[in-house]
């Protein structure tokens, strides 16, 4: 497939179960310096690829683009909180909502959507790394009044009823600024 037009490599990323095959559409998209996010998208919703596959794509295509890095980041991590969730999705899907935020430390989304990642029965991703991330989003100037309110909410889930209070109130402060 070295000479692949972009519509086969889209049909690849999106039909094909066979790993080389899917490894050589990408290869071609990335000597034809392909740095279309949509048709990635469709590689790492490709669900015959393991997580293990689907992370060597997404870290090989930041490299090469590094434009598309929150973009790779933020919707890997939508992939493995969506797709992968009887593994360890929940870890995965936090460390790239991380990554995404160093490409982008303004953006809320990842900040947001990392808070949702949490399983109580588990406590995966640890509690107390979550509520450390949304207080660097905050420190880095994303949106404090949402990024309050997250905090508000997994303090009340951490047993902390004194610190979710003040996340309310500095949330409501915000949202009156």
């Amino acid at each position: 497939m070295s000479h692949s037009t972009v519509e086969e490599i889209r049909q690849c990323f999106s039909q094909s179960e066979d790993f080389n095959q899917i490894f050589d559409a990408f290869e071609s998209a990335i000597r034809q310096s392909v740095n279309d996010i949509e048709l990635y998208k469709q590689l790492f919703s490709n669900r015959s690829l393991t997580p293990d596959e689907v992370r060597l794509f997404g870290e090989k295509l930041a490299v090469e683009f590094p434009g598309l890095a929150f973009d790779i980041f933020f919707w890997l991590a939508k992939v493995f909180e969506a797709t992968y969730a009887l593994s360890d999705n929940y870890e995965l899907a936090f460390r790239y909502f991380q990554k995404a935020t160093k490409e982008r430390p303004l953006e809320s989304a990842p900040y947001i959507d990392a808070s949702g990642c949490y399983d109580p029965d588990l406590n995966i991703p640890p509690i107390e790394e979550l509520i450390q991330f949304l207080k660097s989003g905050i420190e880095q100037g994303a949106n404090p009044a949402l990024l309050y309110a997250r905090l508000a909410h997994l303090h009340e889930l951490a047993g902390d009823p004194v610190q979710a209070e003040y996340c309310r109130r500095q949330a409501e402060q915000a949202r009156e600024q």
